[in-house]
C-alpha cells in the first residue's frame, strides 16, 4: 500500500475511535515530515495527540519508510477551517476576513451547514439629535465569503 494512502487510513481508524476529535490538515513534505493537526468539541490534549501519533507510528514500520510525525492540537492562532470548529466557538469573538478582502468582527451567534451569524456590536450617530447610540445587528455570512476566521483573544 502506498505510503501515504496507508498513514491517511490509520489517522482515519484512529479518529473512528474517537469521535470528539476531528482532523483540520494533514500534510506531508518532500522528505516525508508528516503533520497532523488536530481540533476536538472539547478541545485537544497532550494525550490525544500522543494517541494520535501511536496509532500512526506503531503501525508503520520505519525500516522500510523513514519518516518524521508531528501531531498537534489546532491553537488559537490556527484559522477556524470547518463548520464543527466554529460550532464550538459560538459565544466568542471572531475576526472574520471576507474574500473581498472585508474585514468583520462580532460575536460568533450560530452556525448552520451553509453560513455563520455573527452578532455586531458598535456605536453610530443618532439620526435625530447629537450623540451616538449603541447598535446590535445580526449578519449572516456564507463559509464561501469567508477567506479566513480567527477567534479574538482578549486579555
Amino acid at each position: 500500500m502506498e505510503f501515504r494512502k496507508r498513514i491517511e487510513e490509520l489517522l482515519h481508524e484512529f479518529l473512528e475511535t474517537r469521535k470528539d476529535l476531528f482532523l483540520i490538515d494533514l500534510k506531508f513534505s518532500a522528505g516525508d515530515d508528516i503533520t497532523v493537526i488536530l481540533d476536538g468539541d472539547n478541545g485537544v490534549s497532550l494525550q490525544d495527540c500522543l494517541d494520535a501519533s501511536r496509532a500512526i507510528e506503531f503501525n508503520m514500520d520505519r525500516e522500510e519508510h523513514d519518516f518524521s510525525l508531528q501531531v498537534m492540537s489546532a491553537g488559537l492562532s490556527e484559522p477556524l477551517a470547518t463548520p464543527r470548529q466554529f460550532a464550538k466557538n459560538i459565544g466568542r469573538e471572531i475576526d472574520v476576513l471576507l474574500t473581498d478582502d472585508t474585514k468583520i468582527e462580532g460575536e460568533l451567534a450560530k452556525i448552520d451547514e451553509e453560513k455563520i451569524t455573527l452578532i455586531l456590536r458598535y456605536r453610530k450617530p443618532k439620526d435625530i439629535g447629537k450623540g451616538k447610540m449603541d447598535v446590535e445587528e445580526e449578519k449572516e455570512i456564507p463559509y464561501s465569503e469567508i477567506k479566513k476566521a480567527l477567534v479574538t483573544i482578549k486579555f
